[in-house]
């Protein structure tokens, strides 16, 4: 696929992995739906890469239908970046007592069938693109984490939403395959995005210290620049790509 000029949906893209790759779509010419419940800095960034913003629940199918309604306004919606999420902490049994059922619900809402509720509808809507050169009518991209395989102390929700990202991944793919649509995933490693910029500072050091090679967080250009290769190598489909420096985390 040839990035410019197609029309791209990127949740979470008013800030971290989102926005990286949102800034990178819309420099190789990309035309870009934000997708984000930040309405400030959604509208900022949009407005910065002459996009579009909406805002959007991912998990609300009125929200996610407004979406990609806006982006088919816009001209051909070729591809889907799934980057909105949560990552809450807690035990499965803690000091307080055993963990809070909302919290695990939610974590699955937002970042497993939110990301599935994205695809279902945009998928739909490529699902009527005239094909390209190479037979393909869109690209779908979400986002695990390494936390699907390796997940830590106090990662059960996380962990289980991301684990359940991963294993839809091939069949999501079979299921598009007789549209000409590709789904894949990336499971990022340690990041330095707004999560992790909460977290201490000698905190982040020590996650960084812990990647083998190349000793430091990833960043958002890294994710974007992985995004943007999936969607021009249309022999990518199926599969999760882990993105991490060859770490693996360690239970705590």
């Amino acid at each position: 696929m040839d990035i410019a000029g197609k029309v791209f949906i990127v949740t979470g893209g008013a800030s971290g992995l989102g926005e990286g790759t949102a800034r990178m779509l819309a420099a190789k010419g990309g035309k870009v739906v934000i997708a984000d419940m930040q309405d400030e800095k959604g509208r900022a960034v949009a407005q910065d890469i002459g996009g579009a913003f909406v805002h959007c629940d991912v998990s609300s199918e009125a929200d996610a239908q407004s979406v990609v309604e806006q982006a088919t306004q816009l001209g051909k919606l070729m591809g889907l970046v799934n980057c909105a999420g949560i990552a809450p902490a807690e035990k499965t049994v803690g000091k307080n007592g055993a963990h809070a059922l909302s919290v695990f619900s939610k974590t699955i809402n937002v970042n497993l069938i939110g990301s599935f509720n994205m695809i279902r509808l945009a998928a739909e809507a490529m699902s009527r693109n005239e094909p390209e050169a190479t037979g393909e009518r869109g690209v779908m991209i979400s986002t695990a984490s390494v936390a699907a395989y390796d997940g830590q102390i106090g990662q059960a929700a996380y962990a289980a939403s991301k684990g359940g990202i991963v294993g839809m991944t091939l069949p999501i793919a079979r299921d598009l395959a007789r549209n000409g649509i590709r789904n894949m995933t990336i499971a990022p490693g340690i990041f330095g995005t707004p999560m992790l910029f909460g977290m201490p500072q000698e905190v982040q050091d020590a996650l960084a210290a812990g990647v083998p090679f190349p000793s430091r967080l990833g960043t958002p250009g890294d994710y974007a620049k992985l995004a943007c290769h999936i969607f021009e190598n249309d022999m990518l489909n199926g599969e999760v790509i882990r993105l991490d420096g060859a770490i693996r985390l360690a239970p705590r």
